[in-house]
């Protein structure tokens, strides 16, 4: 079962009948009255406008997209020039994970509180207790820095710094995932079941004698399997660095799209398709591997394994320790930062300020409500135990034609989540640019369709997940299956769709503060400007604005996370209610 899920997420059938009480009644209609108020807010702030997206204007421009892919560029001359920006995507995204990882360990270690593993309380006294807090408070400022700015603006800065090429593309996803991976990565240390930790420390071992023998064997293989995870994100990640000139598939993408070779885009789009699918599906299988246990001397291969495809990514980048950190390098940084410093607060920057914070997070929430809504139509097909054949309860198990076609909608249903969040969303904000004109629109709709792609497989997960006590009431009560799936399967799915959402809309509203890169609105916009014009001072408070703003979503989004999986519960039954 999911960590989402609560308890054992199966009521008694008799909770079914139960009438909602009136003040839950209350507050779930004031709590969708809410949210509805939001989306209507960001619809308006993000200058939607759905008879552009349907008029004839948009239906040819997306039908000339789509007509490509009917016939994709398949010339050797141009299959033969994709082969070193295809390598290269692969390269920034092993050297950059690779830098990720180097940066991200430690200090997830240093953010870790080791003195309370394992349930116990600190016993360090005096200075080396301040110290212990002192560490780990950097070292937990310096994750959220890192993960606050998108890897696209990583991107921006470290190519003001250092120059064109991939060396800022490896610089960019190494800070970027780097924060991602330490605080996942601390939250695994301090989620390991601690009885060996409280033995060991009851037998005179120091914190960090504990955590080395006890918490770190037992967690490497989640830190191994979550670091394989992420490198299907770093490939969609390196394939647009290009945009900004941090080498990948990215510039020729951009250029293909605005030359309106969309026969050259759809070979580019099968190739990261094909790249990041087969990537995929090989670290599933070896995170299951990770998952069901391996020996020590697997991992140890595992890791030999990896260094030896870095050592490949940084000789065809040609990259070296020097080229990373140094003397140029830091130069370049140094001077970058001291330009920078101190951030301009001029009243014409913060009256631009504000209204783009705004329509950042107006992208964020409209882009999240279009894709939770997309998702939940496309996630009932995709789910092959509700749709084509329920092994438990024979929910909807169809026979002959019936089968044959749900099998076909759940095929297509798949297909289209894969595709949805195969492109990142800077590459959806291009080719609905192409649709419905610059603006924050077209950053909304990217958002969205990339979501979809994300939340589909998170829901269709979520209601195979559902226990089938309930639903097999349901139906042996004479409910029909469209009731039984709204009354009985959606409202106990509830609690874990609305934390998967809120999830991703905290992801969303990092990546909103990038498209106006490409022209779709947000912050992104001024902050391009800014480093084009060499303003550095005005680029590191645009800089701290998407901090600040990336904080209080996270921030927000924790506090009504934490409210649904304390209170899993009431919320099925308010869902119900509504």
């Amino acid at each position: 079962m999911s960590p989402l899920a609560l308890g054992d997420g199966q009521p008694p059938p008799a909770a079914l009948a139960l009438p909602p009480r009136p003040g839950l009644r209350t507050s779930s209609w004031l709590a969708l009255a809410a949210v509805m108020g939001a989306i209507a807010w960001s619809a308006y702030q993000a200058e939607a406008r759905p008879a552009v997206l349907f008029g004839a204007e948009a239906r040819a421009a997306m039908a000339d997209f789509a007509t490509g892919f009917l016939r994709p560029a398949l010339s050797p001359a141009f299959l033969g020039s994709l082969v070193r920006p295809l390598l290269e995507t692969v390269a920034i995204a092993v050297c950059g994970l690779t830098l990720a990882f180097a940066l991200g360990f430690p200090l997830s270690i240093a953010a870790a509180d080791l003195e309370a593993l394992g349930g116990g309380e600190s016993k360090a006294r005096g200075p080396g207790r301040w110290f212990a807090l002192a560490a780990r408070s950097l070292a937990r400022l310096l994750l959220n820095v890192m993960r606050s700015v998108p890897d696209l603006i990583w991107a921006l800065l470290a190519v003001r710094a250092v120059g064109l090429g991939p060396l800022p593309g490896v610089f960019a996803l190494g800070l970027s995932f780097g924060g991602v991976l330490g605080k996942v990565f601390s939250e695994i240390y301090e989620s390991t079941p601690g009885t060996a930790v409280v033995a060991l420390r009851a037998a005179g071992a120091t914190p960090a004698q504990a955590f080395r023998l006890a918490v770190l064997p037992e967690a490497m293989p989640l830190v191994a399997s979550y670091t394989l995870y992420r490198f299907d994100c770093a490939l969609r990640a390196s394939a647009v660095l290009g945009l900004v000139g941090a080498g990948g598939l990215g510039q020729q993408l951009q250029l293909s799209l605005t030359m309106f070779a969309y026969d050259e885009v759809a070979t580019l789009v099968l190739l990261l398709f094909l790249l990041v699918t087969g990537v995929d599906q090989l670290s599933r299988r070896l995170r299951a591997r990770l998952a069901s246990g391996v020996p020590g001397p697997v991992l140890a291969g595992s890791a030999l394994a990896w260094a030896g495809l870095a050592a490949w990514g940084a000789a065809s980048l040609e990259l070296s320790p020097v080229a990373l950190f140094g003397a140029e390098a830091r130069a370049g940084i140094a001077a970058f930062a001291a330009d920078a410093w101190p951030p301009e607060v001029t009243p014409g920057l913060l009256g631009a300020l504000l209204p783009a914070l705004a329509e950042t997070l107006a992208i964020a929430i409209f882009g999240t409500a279009l894709a939770a809504g997309a998702a939940l139509l496309l996630s009932l097909p995709a789910s092959r135990e509700l749709f084509v054949a329920d092994r438990a309860g024979e929910l909807l198990r169809p026979r002959g034609l019936a089968r044959l076609i749900r099998g076909a909608l759940h095929a297509l249903a798949r297909a289209t989540i894969v595709f949805g969040r195969t492109l990142p969303e800077v590459l959806w904000a291009l080719v609905f640019i192409l649709a419905v004109g610059l603006g924050p629109f077209a950053g909304a709709l990217a958002l969205a369709i990339h979501t979809a792609g994300v939340l589909g497989r998170l829901y269709a997960e979520a209601f195979e997940e559902v226990p089938r006590g309930p639903v097999e009431a349901a139906l042996g009560g004479g409910a029909s299956r469209l009731a039984t799936f709204v009354h009985s399967i959606l409202p106990q799915a509830a609690p874990q769709l609305l934390a998967y959402t809120l999830y991703r809309f905290e992801v969303n509203v990092r990546a909103s503060a990038v498209l106006g890169i490409v022209g779709a609105g947000g912050i992104g916009k001024l902050l391009h400007i800014a480093l084009s014009l060499f303003l550095s001072e005005r680029a590191l408070t645009l800089v701290l604005a998407v901090m600040a703003l990336v904080a209080l979503a996270e921030g927000a989004s924790g506090v009504l996370r934490r409210l649904v999986r304390s209170r899993g519960g009431h919320l099925r039954e308010g869902f119900t209610s509504l």
